[in-house]
């Protein structure tokens, strides 16, 4: 820049310190905080500005405004704050995703039931079930809290013993450990378990209670000689269709006597149970119902009992009262076959042909199950007298009104034997 003496300043030389050096804001050292515009003249640096933006001592009297020591503080307040809120929200999720993966994975199912358990209830354990297959069925049954660790419990004290089939009285919501010691017991060897099917007569039952047992069968004969022993009608025979199927534990130091009751109790408890409480009913219903077991499968009791009363109707044309059971005549004889003679049929003699003498047999002819007891007392209202399995497979039975659609089927039933010898013996 010239001066007026003419001469010309070096703007590259040295400056004044104050010149050189930046103001304590940052902007370029000046002597009035002035600068040059386009046309040469000089106006006020607009430092006010910078000042407004700025934390700065705050002077008496000044106000309001909060020193710099204050301000930090309260940021690092309103930081820690935010932080918290933050955390706790970060929390929360983490926790809520937890349960909801322990529900996902079944981390909150109950494993065990603590004690003894409660409502008393009856756990019935099938021919040839493992254990698995029982904890299973003691989870559904709501008697352990869970099949996996019943198994394991029941692992622990089993020492090579199985659980025997048959039925337990337990409790629901038993610890598993309960539930292991109720079904193994301390000394499974202080039972006798016996399993008796349906349909079975008097003496296959004795066998095979003589051989659970130990007890020989011809005690087991001489008490079915006086049924009035243990509650039964004049008219009874013998024991036969009051023993009731099922599966027993009997303890070892039980009697014949003992045993026989237990049986016979069941029978008539389950009489009472659908409404029959006379003891001459009683043996009636027993009656019919070894028929309907001998002759019907399951799903057709009710229908064949229905037919069998049809034919017992005074009036009945159809077949003049004789109920003519294949069944009936062969527990008379003593057998067991599908295949009867002319003279078979026709003998008088036999109390327990139906095809002879009309009417009901003496007695039962066998142990009815409770399925074929409800059948009898709630017969099928159907209109049908006759009735033949043409399928001793499959138990296709087939039934009909008249004696000349009977024998149609009947026919059907011979073309199944001739296809398959040997089965209809």
């Amino acid at each position: 820049m010239d001066r007026p003496d003419g001469q010309v300043v070096d703007e590259t030389g040295p400056r004044r310190h104050d010149e050189a050096a930046d103001d304590d804001y940052g902007h370029p050292g000046t002597d009035d905080h002035t600068h040059p515009d386009a046309g040469g003249y000089t106006h006020p640096e607009p430092v006010e500005e910078f000042f407004v933006a700025q934390d700065v001592p705050q002077r008496a009297g000044s106000g309001s405004r909060r020193t710099p020591s204050e301000a930090k503080r309260r940021r690092r307040i309103r930081r820690t704050v935010v932080l918290l809120v933050v955390l706790a929200l970060f929390a929360g999720t983490v926790y809520g995703a937890a349960l909801m993966l322990r529900d996902v994975l079944g981390l909150n199912d109950v494993k065990d039931y603590a004690g003894p358990g409660g409502e008393e209830t009856v756990f019935t354990v099938s021919e040839g079930a493992g254990a698995l297959a029982i904890g299973t069925g003691l989870e559904t049954a709501d008697i352990v809290a869970d099949s996996v660790t019943f198994v394991e419990a029941l692992g622990a004290i089993a020492d090579g013993r199985e659980v025997q089939p048959g039925e337990y009285e337990m409790r629901l919501q038993m610890s598993s450990s309960a539930a292991a010691e109720a079904l193994l017991g301390e000394d499974p060897t202080l039972v006798s378990y016996a399993a008796v099917a349906r349909d079975l007569r008097q003496g296959e039952v004795f066998d095979i209670l003589a051989d659970s047992t130990g007890i020989p069968r011809a005690e087991f004969d001489a008490l079915a000689e006086d049924p009035a022993q243990f509650g039964l009608p004049d008219q009874a025979l013998s024991l036969e269709g009051y023993l009731h199927p099922g599966e027993y534990r009997f303890d070892v130091e039980a009697t014949a006597t003992d045993i026989l009751t237990e049986m016979i109790t069941a029978t008539t408890d389950r009489l009472a149970q659908d409404g029959v409480t006379d003891p001459d009913e009683q043996y009636e219903i027993l009656t019919v119902a070894s028929i309907v077991q001998a002759e019907a499968q399951e799903g057709d009791y009710a229908t064949v009992a229905g037919s069998v009363y049809n034919r017992l109707k005074p009036g009945n044309t159809e077949t003049n009262g004789l109920i003519q059971s294949d069944a009936t005549v062969t527990y008379g004889l003593g057998t067991r076959t599908y295949q009867l003679t002319d003279e078979e049929k026709k003998d008088t003699s036999n109390p327990y042909n139906t095809y002879a003498n009309p009417g009901l047999p003496k007695g039962p002819i066998g142990s009815p199950s409770d399925e074929a007891i409800d059948a009898t007392v709630n017969p099928a209202d159907v209109p049908f007298y006759f009735w033949v399995t043409v399928d001793l497979d499959t138990g296709e039975t087939k039934f009909s009104e008249t004696y000349a659609e009977h024998l149609k089927y009947v026919a059907e039933y011979e073309a199944w034997c001739g296809d398959n010898p040997g089965r209809c013996e």
